[in-house]
């Protein structure tokens, strides 16, 4: 049996890699903070160390980001300095490694699709701290693939999708902020995209490291991506309300945003051969989960 080691296997990304099919041989062996303390780098080695893994993919992350911007130093170790361990721990094992990474490594003033060898220039704590975790496993030494990616949803945890439907269920009128650009990302599409990276990392050894980027498919604001969140519940006899879209700077917050988190996909569509698909329809998926499927509607008949 081939072992995968999963960290932040509590949170959305991590539960989706415990739910992804995984070929015969396979198996994942999830762990959280429960399990290991992301801010002790002799820990991380030892894990690494403990069995010899097919690969590891490191989803652990410091992700409040506004708490960051006060929290400096936790979202440091756990987003740059476990980053690092990771790295020189599978170099030494002679392990791949999987980093996950983030859309705010970007100042997010770019028209059109950021591509992975743009420059980058976090605005804020949270972004500088997951660069600082994309430099240290790009210079440790490991055969390693960091995938960035955005706006994670899923049926799971706190996010976008479970929030408007709770707000929803008290509010008849919703405002979310409308000049912000992106894709939504459904953890389950991650996941497995995270997944077939770790087995051609294990399995070619002509596999390329590099910077990649994957969401799911077409662009959208948050207040648009609100709107269709909604169309789709109502449907499946779920919460609907109205949405009115304001600018971000009616809603400010102690850390900055990225105004386009678009990411080009061509780099993972070249290497890897993956395509995302349409946000909407991964969007379906988690309100299937959620809600449960879409009305049927009769159109008469005989």
């Amino acid at each position: 049996m081939r072992q995968v080691l999963v960290t932040g296997g509590g949170g959305q990304l991590g539960t989706e890699l415990q739910r992804c099919a995984w070929p015969a041989g396979w198996e994942v062996v999830a762990i959280d903070v429960a399990d290991l303390d992301f801010t002790d780098m002799a820990a991380i080695a030892a894990k690494v160390a403990e069995r010899p893994w097919a690969a590891v993919i490191n989803g652990a992350a410091y992700t409040a980001v506004d708490k960051a911007e006060s929290d400096q130093l936790l979202a440091w170790q756990v987003n740059a300095l476990a980053p690092a361990a990771f790295g020189a721990a599978c170099a030494k094992a002679g392990i791949p490694l999987v980093q996950v990474s983030t859309d705010y490594v970007f100042a997010g003033d770019k028209q059109g699709a950021w591509e992975p060898d743009d420059a980058v220039g976090p605005l804020g704590v949270y972004g500088a701290s997951k660069l600082g975790g994309e430099l240290a496993v790009r210079t440790a030494g490991a055969r390693h693939a960091i995938v960035r990616t955005a706006w994670v949803v899923s049926a799971h945890g706190a996010n976008f999708v479970k929030t408007m439907l709770r707000l929803a269920a008290d509010r008849d009128t919703l405002r979310v902020v409308d000049d912000q650009h992106g894709s939504p990302t459904a953890a389950a599409d991650l996941a497995q995209v995270l997944a077939t990276i770790a087995m051609r990392l294990a399995d070619d050894p002509a596999v390329p490291s590099g910077v990649y980027h994957f969401s799911n498919a077409g662009p959208v604001t948050w207040a648009g991506f609100a709107r269709e969140i909604f169309a789709q519940s109502v449907v499946r006899g779920g919460p609907g309300a109205t949405v009115e879209g304001i600018a971000t700077s009616d809603y400010p917050t102690p850390a900055r945003r990225p105004s386009n988190s678009m990411l080009s996909h061509d780099a993972i569509r070249a290497a890897y051969g993956i395509e995302p698909r349409p946000w909407q329809a991964a969007l379906g998926d988690i309100l299937d989960e959620l809600i449960g499927p879409a009305t049927a509607v009769s159109h008469g008949g005989d």
